[in-house]
């Protein structure tokens, strides 16, 4: 994996028709592309995380429903609409996997609209990515240091990340920029992606256990947290990766700035605050046997093991958005 080259996480193969996506459960040992046709096989790339993130799950969907329509002979509108919830009830926290099948089901309901749709959508979220990583830059300086949970890099988007889009664009500016990575518990996205993608990248990169992220913070050493959002309420209240919730405590004790960057298309303004935002909760064998061939518990016992947590809008010092940079009590404006 050292060698490899991550640009793009999800495409539209329009020769073929199929949804092409990396892999992200074979990460960091093996770089492995799946080339989907159903929509079993979308569910289940969804589902079991192969695609994560949130602007990439919601651009993947888009993409497999223009593939879904284009495979069908003929075209059944009924059929697509079943597709698009099966689709959509794959995640529930996420919003821009709802955003994405609502959008593509907005306009025209044939094959060759719905692949011209999903193409936007695609084009589009390199170009809000690139956009949010300008804007994230001008709060970098060189030389700094930045802490950052889960993965909010290329691998959850198309190609430029959120979190990590400030870093990358700092890096074509010529800024040195450093990046403390959370492992994130329990499945590792930040010691499997996030270090993985960075180090690919040939950006400096220091992974840490999720609970060294205190002596990281009170040491000084860490400029900001920089993280990103599966979905944000109106009043500013955002759910990202569990663990998120912790270090905006943390952030907010030691004096460090806390940004979370997203797409505006993150912004449920239908969701009045946090306690509105659906929690997913996953499979219990994630904490008590996936990494080890042995169990790491007792067979059994009770496991409380939710996929996301809520930061309060109170702990978080702005939104790095491609509209810019908007400080909590200002989204609904």
């Amino acid at each position: 994996m050292n060698n490899v080259s991550i640009t793009d996480t999800v495409w539209f193969d329009t020769e073929s028709n199929r949804l092409r996506l990396i892999d992200q459960t074979k990460l960091p040992g093996e770089l492995c592309i799946l080339s989907l046709s159903t929509v079993e096989e979308m569910e289940h790339a969804i589902r079991t995380l192969q695609v994560r993130g949130a602007p990439a799950i919601g651009v993947a969907a888009a993409i497999g429903l223009a593939v879904l329509a284009r495979e069908m002979r003929p075209f059944d509108e009924a059929l697509l609409l079943e597709y698009a919830g099966r689709l959509k009830a794959t995640r529930p926290t996420a919003v821009n996997l709802a955003w994405a099948v609502d959008r593509m089901l907005a306009g025209p309901r044939n094959p060759e609209g719905l692949a011209c749709a999903a193409m936007a959508i695609w084009e589009e979220d390199i170009a809000t990515c690139r956009a949010i990583g300008g804007h994230g830059s001008v709060l970098l300086r060189d030389g700094d240091a930045v802490l950052t949970h889960c993965n909010a890099g290329r691998l959850a988007t198309v190609r430029y990340g959120t979190a990590l889009a400030p870093v990358y664009v700092a890096a074509e500016q010529g800024k040195q920029v450093r990046v403390y990575a959370d492992e994130t518990r329990p499945l590792l996205q930040g010691a499997r992606l996030t270090a993985c993608e960075l180090h690919a990248a040939g950006i400096p990169v220091t992974l840490l256990c999720d609970n060294m992220a205190a002596a990281l913070l009170q040491s000084g050493a860490v400029a900001a947290v920089l993280v990103g959002a599966d979905r944000v309420a109106r009043n500013g209240d955002a759910a990202n990766k569990i663990g998120s919730l912790g270090l905006s405590i943390l952030a907010r004790h030691f004096g460090v700035p806390f940004y979370v960057c997203a797409p505006f298309s993150t912004i449920d303004f239908a969701c009045a605050d946090g306690e509105a935002i659906p929690i997913e909760h996953r499979a219990p064998e994630e904490v008590t046997e996936i990494w080890y061939k042995t169990p790491m518990a007792p067979a059994g016992i009770e496991v409380f093991n939710p996929a996301f947590d809520i930061i309060p809008h109170e702990n978080i010092t702005a939104f790095v958005t491609e509209r810019g940079v908007i400080q909590p009590d200002n989204l609904s404006n």
